[in-house]
């Protein structure tokens, strides 16, 4: 299935759902099957802020969360989607009418338009566009072919010690395509790191935690009223599953987002630091501050920017979080 979005504003689906497929048990030589697949949106090079070293980051597609201040809202929806920017088109050029073996695509004085009912979701219209003007976001892979595509930069994880992250969206709502890349690494002695919010129920918490080499664990309200207000989402298993993987001695860098008119005044940060004080057991705290890198997507989807408003904390404020933080014994970075 493809989601065609234009102006629409999918902000209040609730994406649960996405956990359907089996979240227990699953066997070792199903998990290492390069033949299961998932839809990413994204994979990046050289990143040097998804863990150790050098890394190759993929993004898988679909998120059961809706932080208000989401960085990536192209990852959200858990189905590809046709993004259509009228401004980018070509005036007399029908490549993409032509490309279209339905007849779905229309043009007119504003620009393409799609007819949600005759398209069959193949994108033929998005690949035929020589300006952008439709885009697709999100593909259908093979797990065999996303680490084809991560083997070449073995290099730079050898000099820097790095690997391949799997991020999103949230990577833990496509379980068995996830496992299958976390087994598919581990035979070719590629690191893995996990970025999660770990909202996904524990059985496949569990699955995951055993194969991935570390994870990145997003914490950012402990308040439940908040959490629910400003993510759409309980925190209840979140925390419990962030608990789990430290009972289990799981390498764990927990990051919190430092958002404005959220979680950046004293109480919030105490709440936060003592919790973890309490937890014990994690790598370390990378604090992040939040910025406006993804103002631009929103205009992009078409979808209602919440942050819009909102300015990246001064350094000063940074720095009180800092110490807020190891006042209660933590060892805390900025970014990473």
């Amino acid at each position: 299935m493809l989601t065609l979005c234009v102006i629409s504003d999918i902000s209040d689906i609730r994406s649960l759902e996405l956990y359907s497929l089996r979240d227990s048990g699953l066997e070792a030589a199903v998990a290492a099957d390069g033949d299961i697949t998932g839809i990413i949106f994204d994979i990046k090079r050289f990143a040097i802020h998804d863990g150790p070293g050098i890394r190759t980051s993929v993004f898988l597609k679909g998120c059961p969360l809706r932080c208000a201040w989401c960085h990536n809202p192209e990852g959200l929806s858990p189905e590809p989607e046709l993004v259509l920017q009228p401004g980018k088109c070509i005036a007399g050029c029908r490549f993409c009418v032509d490309a279209c073996p339905r007849g779905a695509v229309s043009l007119g004085e504003s620009g393409p338009s799609i007819d949600a009912a005759r398209c069959v979701r193949c994108g033929a219209c998005a690949e035929a566009c020589p300006t952008g003007a439709i885009q697709r976001i999100g593909r259908t892979v093979t797990a065999a072919e996303v680490v084809a595509e991560i083997e070449p930069d073995r290099i730079f994880y050898v000099e820097s010690g790095g690997g391949a992250t799997f991020t999103g969206g949230e990577p833990l709502a496509q379980p068995d395509f996830l496992c299958a890349l976390l087994a598919l690494c581990r035979e070719r002695g590629i690191d893995t790191v996990v970025d999660t919010a770990g909202c996904a129920p524990a059985g496949v918490l569990d699955r995951v935690a055993e194969l991935a080499g570390e994870f990145l664990f997003d914490l950012k309200i402990i308040d439940a009223a908040g959490h629910q207000r400003f993510t759409g989402g309980s925190n209840r298993q979140i925390l419990d599953n962030l608990e789990r993987l430290v009972s289990r001695g799981a390498h764990v860098m927990v990051r919190v987002p430092l958002l404005p008119g959220v979680n950046d005044d004293p109480a919030s940060l105490e709440t936060i630091g003592r919790y973890l004080e309490e937890l014990g057991g994690v790598t370390g705290v990378a604090l992040l501050p939040f910025h406006r890198g993804g103002g631009r997507k929103y205009i992009k989807l078409g979808r209602r920017d919440a942050f819009a408003g909102a300015a990246p904390p001064p350094p000063e404020r940074v720095a009180a979080a800092r110490a807020a933080l190891e006042r209660h014994g933590l060892t805390v970075q900025i970014g990473g």
